[in-house]
């Protein structure tokens, strides 16, 4: 018994270890082969940028149904956060996207994201400033076109793309 033990305290700690390495996904793969696969799926990393020009990097993304997809957004821009801050919120199917940017514009306070149309945003990522990163992991609920945008106020405009899900 106290052999079993250590071997499942050793394998734990190694686990633990690895992912705090520069590439945790490539070694993260191989560790929960035997381990527990259908625990430590890996999302799917999509990388986008805002910058001083009020534009998206990537204006059209896609994504299977229930797929676990991490989008991690950077700010690259240079202007101070309070001009040119960057968001990114996607949006349930069928929200009305003039209606919740307009009710954004009023909504500093919740990275505007309007509390009373919290119930329409499927993932956000809070307002970043020039040079910040951030990034928020979610499943892609069911099939449709989902509009993202950035709803710091006058942005959703010009910063606005697609995720299809299929």
């Amino acid at each position: 018994m106290m052999l079993v033990g250590c071997a499942k305290k050793e394998a734990t700690p190694t686990a633990v270890a690895t992912p705090p390495a520069a590439t945790p996904a490539k070694t993260a793969t191989p560790a929960t082969t035997a381990a527990a696969p259908a625990a430590k799926t890996e999302a799917r990393v999509i990388e986008i940028t805002g910058n001083d020009q009020m534009q998206f990097s990537i204006k059209t993304m896609e994504a299977k149904v229930g797929e676990e997809i991490k989008v991690v957004m950077t700010n690259v821009g240079t202007l101070p956060k309070e001009a040119m801050g960057h968001n990114w919120v996607l949006l349930q199917v069928g929200t009305d996207v003039n209606a919740f940017a307009t009710a954004a514009m009023t909504a500093k306070a919740t990275d505007y994201i309007p509390p009373a149309m919290k119930d329409k945003v499927v993932a956000f990522i809070p307002v970043l400033g020039p040079k910040q990163k951030g990034e928020v992991t979610f499943k892609v609920p069911a099939a449709g076109e989902y509009a993202y945008i950035c709803s710091f106020p006058g942005h959703f405009m010009i910063m606005k793309g697609t995720l299809t899900a299929k």
